[in-house]
């Protein structure tokens, strides 16, 4: 039975990973390395956070971004943005130095098993766990808008569908969204010959402005401190105190991660976008029609008025709902019997990420609603990886813990678990 399998093998998945070999851990890594970043965004895609707060993390600061460029003569400028290609070839590098060899299988459930966990994959015979981490990325949290989800099959995607967008050239495109993925995959849209038209409800688009440098005079930097997650001070809160927000009520924990680092665009793609992307701003989506192979959207603008947008084809890049009830690895079972914030469908954790199952960890979006907008980040990943393998460090030494217990263990309401009835 191993210490730790982590499903998911992202920048959260691997931090951790890394983290659990350094801390002598038996530690299996479940999936496809860096898959979102490899598989679901288009080519020519760049970075939106700055080199130095995108590095995976490794006990000791190792497996930089930065020391992965220098190794490659290419330069992680602060001000500069990076491809995605190479922030996922950096990943891949990061996996075969920092972590055990990365086992890529698909998850297909995770359960209850004696005093663990049952991990069964599509490709080979299931694993036993005394703990499971789960770091799943944002894939299965795709949202789409209602009027979108009856649409027939080729009429609409989400923006983490494509990989080549020149399958497009030609052909009118709806956008939907006001976020970095809106802007960019509309921008690349035109780039590739098609033409997009970007749709969102908002009023205005909201565009962030050029990094200032990293060497300023004292009381600048005091005024806008720099962080992770951007300049300022409120950015630095949400970027460097993720335990404080933790302690707070859960209703404003809840609003801090559904309003904080709203959508806005990076100040790099503005030109691109503006030159090249028409947009209907403050029209709201009510209605959506396949017409033969064209879709037919009906849209209100904020006065009410009704406009008809006919396409080829609809993008949204409407985000991601963390949302427990669609992480279906997980055993419906479990799912029901975990603490969730507030009203919410996120697991309630604790400092350590362990939910309210025993053992049982999170990391990345789902944990957004306890530990703040910085979840959403890979930035957030240097803050998880140490503190969630303390957890399970923890959780294997606790007496009544996986390790040493005699019966099927089921969560009290405070986290602590104490024998009930079993799942099985």
């Amino acid at each position: 039975m191993d210490d730790l399998v982590v499903v998911g093998a992202g920048p959260y998945g691997l931090s951790i990973a890394a983290h659990a070999a350094a801390a002598g851990l038996g530690v299996r890594v479940l999936g496809r390395p860096m898959a979102s970043w490899r598989d679901h965004m288009p080519e020519g895609m760049y970075l939106k956070s700055e080199p130095w707060s995108s590095n995976l993390s490794a006990p000791g600061g190792r497996h930089t971004l930065a020391a992965y460029c220098a190794g490659r003569g290419m330069a992680a400028e602060h001000g500069s943005p990076l491809p995605i290609d190479v922030f996922s070839s950096y990943g891949m590098w990061f996996a075969r130095r920092a972590v055990p060899e990365v086992e890529e299988v698909t998850v297909t459930e995770v359960s209850p098993q004696g005093d663990g966990f049952l991990v069964r994959t599509a490709e080979g015979p299931p694993l036993l766990a005394r703990t499971v981490a789960l770091a799943v990325g944002v894939m299965p949290f795709v949202h789409l808008p209602g009027p979108l989800r009856e649409l027939p099959p080729g009429h609409c995607s989400h923006s983490s569908g494509h990989r080549d967008l020149a399958r497009f050239a030609g052909r009118e495109v709806a956008v939907i969204g006001a976020g970095q993925a809106a802007l960019e995959t509309a921008a690349l849209l035109a780039e590739n010959g098609a033409r997009p038209c970007l749709v969102a409800r908002r009023s205005r688009l909201n565009w962030n402005t050029a990094p200032q440098p990293l060497q300023r005079p004292v009381l600048r930097a005091l005024r806008d401190p720099h962080s992770g997650l951007g300049t300022g001070w409120r950015s630095w809160v949400w970027s460097e105190l993720p335990w404080a927000v933790r302690r707070l009520p859960a209703p404003t924990r809840e609003r801090i991660a559904a309003t904080a680092l709203g959508p806005a665009g990076a100040w790099w793609l503005r030109d691109r976008f503006e030159r090249s992307v028409p947009v209907l701003l403050g029209h709201r989506l009510h209605r959506a029609v396949a017409v033969g192979e064209r879709t037919r959207l009906g849209l209100t603008t904020a006065a009410g008025e009704s406009v008809v947008l006919d396409v080829a084809h609809v993008v949204a890049a409407t985000g991601f709902t963390p949302d427990l009830g669609r992480l279906e690895l997980l055993d419906a079972r479990l799912r029901a019997a975990l603490d969730t914030v507030g009203d919410g469908g996120t697991p309630e954790l604790s400092a350590g990420f362990e939910s309210s199952w025993p053992g049982l960890f999170f990391a990345g979006l789902l944990t957004a609603p306890s530990f703040g907008p910085s979840m959403r980040f890979v930035h957030g990943a240097g803050f998880t990886a140490g503190r969630l393998v303390a957890g399970v460090r923890k959780r294997l030494g606790s007496p009544g813990g996986p390790a040493g217990s005699t019966g099927t263990v089921r969560p009290d309401r405070a986290g602590a678990g104490h024998p009930k009835t079993s799942l099985r």
